[in-house]
């Protein structure tokens, strides 16, 4: 369990002076610019967690975080009223290769004493503590004149920089002595209990870790490390759980002057990481102020590009989704290799991973703010493309696989997911990026990893070879059963435990094989809609790609291909008489419409496959209350339809992915009138999107309720553009 609170806005930050001891403040610290007040407290960062485990026995983490630049720990609040908590930031939160744990309550509270007593931090009237984009801070009313400011940014994407400022604006002049102290949030159980230690460092405290491979709890080597680092010289003791460090010298502040103490926490994995780190901190602890100022301008970069061409009573929505995705940005770590952003980093099994479906649209969402990044993220799927040297899965070269995480099988790795892929929209996002960046290194880069994943769902994914593909499995040992077949397919569609997946409505996989009769795969018998309407996407994405290359050969020859498969969607996969489009039987290619209507039916308007008329059937749906208008719009699947389950995962909760998709296929085809309507009541009926809740995985479509995963990256990156009414992708061909 955890405590929180509801926030209270707050007064703006004034950022620290780079003050020697006793200087005075300067007017040009004081006269440097400040992040957006505007922008505080978007997001509740307030909690305390009472147990390492941050969902203390339930997969969500119920405190929401902050981290930086890929960092592998995060921060939170200290909640009003926790005064053991007052002087130091809730956490870290560390993830243990794959698995978010708490180290500590608060692991570094800073403590002054006068006279060898310790002063009252909240003496002169309760704190103050803000987050504001990229920055959490605190105030301190010390009484008689005495205040305590703490700030916490990120340095680098191992170490966060803490900034204490002491002010004496009393009359009298003030000898202090600085300390800080911390206790281990030790695991309860072994052998995870046993895997932190303290131990005194030379400039700090350190918090060693003993290997322990939990497949599916905590996954250690024995090589990580927490470490404290001060910039002035100062000595530690340890006593068991329990740590003191003091610095050295006492400060005599004269009236009118501060003095700042400041210090990195830096959670790494290997010796390597650990020596590179050290020279990095030395050198951010050496100009700590300009590495703060450095951090701050690049947030108001970020903040002024995703709030641009959004109404302004959106825009802390729009600071909110991007404050989601930087805490989920991970750097490069074990086997990720490249940065990028995991779905969640307040869900357990989504901290420390990195899905394909989820990447495209994230990195569609971070190119609005950071395009090297949005690259690096594609870049972290592609790098696990399958080749055709492949020692294990020849026959799936070209496939990217569905999730990769910082440990493979060979290392253990129960999360790391090969047995299928993910619905291909990585064309839409290379492009998308490229329209952020104009990079076109990077187009000529991915222009033959993109050729081959199309290639491999032709070759593996098409069981009649009729250019109608279908979701499916690989061969995988996972993959042993007719029913662990479907379930990989399922998984391979995203959409997981849809009724279209449903065994009981008949659907089954068959083997595909490849000419000589070796076996490639299996596919689910039905070919899937929102799958075709994807690669036709795709395919024209490709050949957008080609020409912008000077491929002009190749980009006539994906055009023509992306408009083949939109005639075959078009002209085979909508029912007249049911206004929607559906999945096909294999063999037969009759619309499964006695599955009832699922969103994925809006697909071919967002990807612009369908007719004029068949969109206008579609939109009616879309508009209708008993269909899809419901009170938070678009649900997975129509409310009309008997499978409706409004908290059922895939089966009726609101994705903010597929009502982006229906959003812009509505703009797409000219009902922008009916596109403003809907986005502007699922912003204000989906829980926490206006206030300071969580962005969460899905909601309830009769309620607004906050379901699963909260601070969902996916759901972040699509409300970028869905706030400034962008849904609607650039026409293709």
């Amino acid at each position: 369990m955890t405590r929180r609170r509801p926030l209270r806005a707050l007064t703006a930050l004034i950022l620290l002076a780079a003050g020697a001891l006793a200087a005075p403040q300067t007017s040009a610290a004081a006269d440097r610019p400040r992040p957006a007040s505007r922008y505080a407290d978007v997001l509740d960062l307030r909690g305390t967690p009472v147990s390492a485990l941050p969902g203390d026995g339930s997969d969500d983490n119920p405190v929401n975080v902050f981290a930086d630049r890929g960092a592998w720990h995060a921060y939170a609040l200290p909640e009003d009223g926790d005064r053991a908590a007052y002087g130091g930031f809730t956490g870290p939160l560390y993830i243990a290769q794959e698995y978010p744990w708490w180290l500590s309550t608060s692991f570094s509270r800073m403590r002054l004493t006068e006279d060898g007593r310790a002063l009252d931090l909240a003496a002169g009237g309760a704190p103050r503590f803000t987050s504001l984009p990229g920055v959490l801070s605190q105030s301190y009313d010390l009484g008689r004149g005495l205040s305590l400011r703490l700030e916490l940014r990120f340095a680098t994407d191992r170490s966060a920089l803490v900034r204490a400022e002491v002010r004496n604006s009393g009359s009298t002049a003030r000898a202090l002595r600085a300390g800080w102290t911390g206790s281990l949030l030790r695991p309860a159980d072994a052998p995870m209990r046993d895997a932190p230690s303290l131990a005194a460092t030379p400039t700090g405290v350190g918090v060693g870790f003993a290997k322990v491979r939990e497949t599916w709890d905590y996954l250690t080597d024995g090589t990580e490390r927490f470490e404290v680092t001060h910039k002035e010289p100062v000595r530690t003791t340890v006593d068991g759980d329990t740590y003191l460090t003091e610095a050295k010298a006492p400060v005599t502040l004269a009236p009118g002057r501060s003095r700042s103490f400041d210090w990195t926490e830096s959670y790494t994995f290997t010796a390597a990481e650990r020596a590179r780190e050290a020279d990095r901190v030395r050198r951010v602890l050496a100009d700590a102020p300009s590495s703060a100022a450095a951090g701050d301008e690049r947030w108001r970069g970020y903040v002024a590009d995703v709030t641009r061409g959004v109404p302004a009573e959106r825009r802390r929505t729009a600071v909110k989704s991007l404050e989601t995705l930087v805490t989920n940005w991970r750097s490069a770590a074990g086997r990720i290799r490249h940065d990028g952003i995991t779905p969640s980093i307040s869900y357990k099994w989504f901290a420390g991973g990195m899905w394909a479906w989820d990447t495209w649209k994230q990195a569609v969402g971070t190119a609005r703010f950071d395009p090297r990044l949005a690259q690096s993220q594609i870049r972290s799927m592609f790098d696990w493309q399958i080749r055709p040297d492949s020692r294990t899965r020849p026959q799936d070269a070209g496939m990217i696989p569905d999730v990769v995480f910082y440990n493979d099988p060979e290392r253990g790795g129960g999360n790391w997911n090969e047995r299928n892929s993910k619905p291909p929209l990585a064309a839409w996002a290379v492009w998308e990026v490229y329209r952020a960046s104009g990079d076109t290194a990077f187009l000529r880069e991915m222009l033959p990893k993109l050729v081959a994943y199309q290639e491999w769902w032709y070759r593996n994914r098409d069981h009649d070879g009729n250019g109608l593909a279908e979701y499916g499995a690989t061969v995988d040992p996972a993959n042993d059963s007719p029913g662990e077949q479907r379930l990989a397919a399922a998984w391979e569609s995203g959409m997981d435990n849809a009724p279209r997946f449903d065994a009981a409505l008949g659907t089954s996989v068959v083997a595909n094989r490849a000419a000589d009769g070796s076996l490639l795969g299996y596919s689910l018998t039905q070919e899937s809609v929102d799958l075709n309407a994807y690669l036709a996407a795709d395919q024209g994405y490709v050949g957008r790609i080609a020409a912008a290359l000077g491929q002009d050969r190749d980009a006539r020859r994906w055009r023509e291909k992306s408009a083949a498969t939109h005639a075959l969607v078009r002209e085979r996969m909508f029912d007249p008489a049911d206004g929607w489009f559906h999945d096909t039987a294999l063999g037969t290619g009759k619309p499964l419409t006695a599955r009832g209507r699922g969103i994925e039916g809006a697909v071919p308007l967002w990807t612009g496959t369908a007719s004029a008329a068949q969109a206008r059937a579609v939109r009616d749906r879309l508009t209708d209350a008993a269909e899809f208008a419901t009170a938070v719009p678009f649900p997975t699947v129509a409310k009309s339809s008997p499978y409706f389950s409004p908290t059922a995962y895939w089966r009726g909760p609101v994705w903010l992915d597929q009502a982006y998709f229906a959003l812009g296929g509505l703009r797409r085809y000219g009902y922008g009138g009916d596109a403003d309507t809907l986005a502007g009541r699922l912003l204000a009926q989906a829980s926490g999107l206006a206030g300071d809740g969580p962005v969460m995985e899905n909601y309830d479509p009769l309620t607004g309720a906050p379901l699963n995963s909260p601070n969902f990256s996916w759901s972040a990156a699509l409300l970028l553009p869905m706030l400034a009414g962008r849904e609607a992708p650039a026409k293709n061909g």
